[in-house]
């Protein structure tokens, strides 16, 4: 049992002073308390620590290898898609198993208690097998139980390069699973994820319209359960445009019209919708997976958030290619974003709830309904997943309440202000610093050595 003693903590009664949340030994929460007695930490700030509900963890090791246009006419998402095939042909299962530890690693440094890995990969480059289909997911699995992250286990269906059905060709190769595969894929990892910490879960990927038919679609729903089911959906017009010429109806319109679309759904992007599209999409109880940071930066185009919100839309935050690993800059980019489209400030905020505030809370209650994973609240019966803040800084400094999170997000001035993080009760950072930093930086150096950067 673990007692953290907060000066401030945000709850679901709102913010609250001198409290007490006790920990449980199955790394629950046990109470919320008027604080008493005695206690092992303290913070200044305590607050529920938000899932990161999407992440291809491998490209952690490309980030500022692919901002030179290289010759190319008009870069786009989908030369950079060409770069990233490149890349990966290189990879191992050694290297991608220090590299989804330094991803992790960063993730809990910058707040997230858990991540929804969105794990695509399955086969050596040029798409040989290897041994056991599940070898690399077994890697990701070992690099969330070293760095103590909550693990959301999505192994990923990929089994065509567009929705005319062609077969992949290049870098895909390492993705392809014909749905026989996929199911025994999906078998394999629900044992390794039974054998690793309570907390960590699976869910089902089918990659995107474009790479699975109705058929793997609905093995992807079976498969799911009533565990979490996420896809890339109507992320660049490029992609509109060709599921509109096959399918007969936009990406978002036609998941609508065609599945059975509910709270287990998490689909990533949704750049690129219409005004229907955006209302019925936030009325069907799915969560819309926002990748900010990533979406500006591969051009994806901005995420009607207002509207989507208007409408009691729920919305989760992730870092997909993990260009840089920021809870804050995400939700700032989110909110910036819409600044910018509307022309107006505090596009998100509510009344008697700050902009930061209104983020904060809508990246944990999102992280939750996307993942299933109870958290994201400091009330009892849920996943300990905390975030202790400094206010011993230039930043937070005599502040209180919700501008602590408007502060945070807005005019942090690239301090973290994170002295602790815990996972499912496991004390992963600890003042400031993730407890194997120094192990996990030193193997993901020694990678960065041996990979070729010219891509």
């Amino acid at each position: 049992m673990q007692i953290i003693r907060a000066t401030q903590a945000l709850t679901p009664q709102g913010w609250q002073s001198d409290i007490d949340v006790v920990i449980a030994s199955d790394g629950r929460i046990e109470t919320v308390a008027e604080a008493s007695g005695s206690f092992d930490i303290k913070v200044d700030i305590l607050l529920p620590a938000p899932t990161n509900v999407h992440s291809h963890s491998f490209q952690r090791a490309m980030a500022g290898l692919t901002e030179a246009r290289g010759g190319v006419v008009q870069n786009s998402f989908w030369s950079w898609r060409k770069l990233m095939y490149r890349f990966l042909e290189q990879l191992t299962p050694d290297h991608i198993e220090a590299i989804a530890s330094q991803a992790f690693m960063e993730m809990a440094e910058a707040g997230y208690a858990a991540v929804a890995e969105f794990h695509y990969i399955h086969h050596a480059p040029v798409g040989q097998a290897y041994d056991s289909i599940f070898e690399l997911s077994e890697r990701i699995a070992a690099s969330a139980f070293q760095t103590g992250l909550g693990l959301i286990h999505l192994p990923v269906h990929y089994e065509f390069g567009g929705c005319d059905g062609r077969s992949l060709q290049g870098g895909q190769r390492r993705f392809g699973t014909t749905k026989a595969q996929y199911e025994t894929l999906f078998a394999a990892v629900q044992r390794i994820i039974s054998a690793g910490p309570k907390d960590w879960a699976l869910g089902a990927a089918p990659h995107s319209l474009r790479a699975v038919d109705n058929d793997g679609l609905n093995l992807a729903f079976i498969l799911a359960g009533t565990g979490p089911l996420h896809m890339h959906l109507a992320e660049q017009t490029a992609e509109v445009d060709e599921v509109t010429s096959y399918l007969g109806a936009r990406p978002v319109e036609w998941v609508l019209n065609n599945l059975q679309v509910d709270s287990r759904c998490c689909f990533i992007h949704c750049t690129q919708m219409t005004v229907a599209e955006t209302r019925t999409l936030a009325k069907s109880r799915a969560t819309v997976g926002l990748c900010p940071i990533t979406e500006a930066n591969l051009g994806d185009g901005i995420f009607p958030c207002v509207d989507y919100t208007r409408d009691s839309g729920c919305f989760g935050i992730g870092s997909d290619s993990n260009i840089q690993i920021s809870l804050w800059e995400e939700l700032k980019s989110l909110e910036y974003s819409q600044r910018l489209k509307h022309q107006h400030r505090a596009m998100l905020a509510k009344s008697g709830r700050s902009t930061g505030r209104v983020l904060f809370e809508a990246a944990c209650y999102g992280g939750k309904l996307a993942t299933g994973r109870l958290s994201g609240t400091l009330a009892s019966g849920y996943w300990a997943d905390l975030i202790g803040v400094s206010t011993k800084n230039v930043v937070l400094c005599a502040r209180s309440e919700d501008i602590i999170l408007d502060s945070l997000i807005f005019a942090n001035h690239g301090q973290s202000c994170i002295n602790h993080v815990w996972s499912a009760g496991r004390h992963i950072v600890q003042d400031g610093r993730h407890i194997a930093y120094d192990l996990i930086s030193r193997q993901f150096i020694n990678v960065m050595r041996e990979l070729k950067r010219d891509i």
